[in-house]
């Protein structure tokens, strides 16, 4: 059996940023530079490689650069062209071709699930990829596709999860899974807890935030009554599917264990640290800055 097709991504965008304070004052988080490029276009950038063409950002209140960055820019274009600097008419123009995105607006910060409830009119009754920004995947470790493929062999949903040290458990998602196949990395669902205890936790396999949704999780969203926190979580939907009907009715869950580069840019300490290891990677910025990081650190 095959089932259809995912060419939508949903994006949430709206939360405030906090963490980041006062630099996200009045730049959303999601514009954040890493090195030179916004997040938010590194994770746009995935989700077209991924033959997700359809991007929906879920935002909010002040969110209007998100708009303008994967917008045309007719002045600056010009000013561009006519001195001639094909490169960064390029770079400027990047953002603008690689997807058709639109934006929905989360009128209250009642959690992820609300935010992927926010996208239900968009979406229809397609699968659909959910993709966080604080976390960033090496486009050399094409997980979303991966993802994206695995839907399309079991059907039902499927989510992105990493082994983590059990003292950091807690901050995330938390899977029990049992083997599907030969592969150790392919695992289903049996049940979900939102940041569990380090005692508490079923497994090491955390949550993080790339997921193939099956519009099924829409109607589960709706009944879905605000958990941890609060808000509305997507982990109780997911819980939800990983124990009900089979997958050609919406039903189950698989996981994938990735074992690939990830930057975590959520919190001030990990987000300097995706920046330097990207810019040492460069070969622009990389030979000069891996040097200077050396001197400086022996004088530490």
């Amino acid at each position: 059996m095959t089932y259809g097709a995912v060419t939508k991504a949903v994006i949430p965008a709206a939360g405030l940023g906090t963490r980041f304070l006062p630099a996200t004052k009045a730049t959303p988080k999601e514009m954040l530079p890493v090195v030179d490029t916004p997040a938010i276009q590194l994770v746009v950038e995935e989700a077209a490689s991924a033959g997700l063409g359809d991007v929906l950002m879920v935002t909010g209140r002040n969110k209007r650069p998100l708009e303008d960055h994967f917008d045309r820019a007719a002045e600056l274009e010009s000013i561009l062209a006519a001195k001639g600097d094909d490169e960064k008419l390029a770079l400027v123009q990047q953002s603008t071709d690689l997807a058709s995105v639109h934006y929905v607006r989360q009128g209250e910060p009642k959690g992820l699930g609300h935010a992927v409830l926010c996208a239900q009119a968009h979406v229809g009754r397609e699968p659909f990829a959910v993709l966080l920004g604080d976390d960033l995947i090496d486009p050399r470790d094409p997980l979303l596709k991966q993802m994206v493929g695995l839907r399309a062999e079991h059907g039902g949903s499927v989510i992105a999860l990493m082994e983590v040290p059990r003292s950091q458990i807690h901050l995330y998602g938390c899977a029990a899974v049992e083997p599907i196949g030969d592969d150790p990395d392919i695992v289903r669902v049996t049940d979900l807890v939102e940041k569990p205890s380090a005692d508490e936790a079923p497994s090491l396999y955390a949550v993080i935030g790339r997921y193939v949704l099956d519009p099924a999780v829409f109607s589960i969203l709706e009944k879905t009554e605000p958990g941890r926190g609060g808000e509305i979580q997507l982990t109780d939907a997911l819980r939800v599917l990983a124990d009900s009907t089979p997958a050609a009715e919406g039903g189950g869950v698989i996981g994938v264990v990735f074992r690939g580069r990830r930057y975590d840019t959520g919190d001030r300490l990990s987000y300097l640290q995706a920046v330097v290891q990207l810019a040492c990677e460069r070969d622009d910025l990389g030979p000069e800055l891996r040097a200077w990081l050396k001197e400086f650190v022996s004088t530490l």
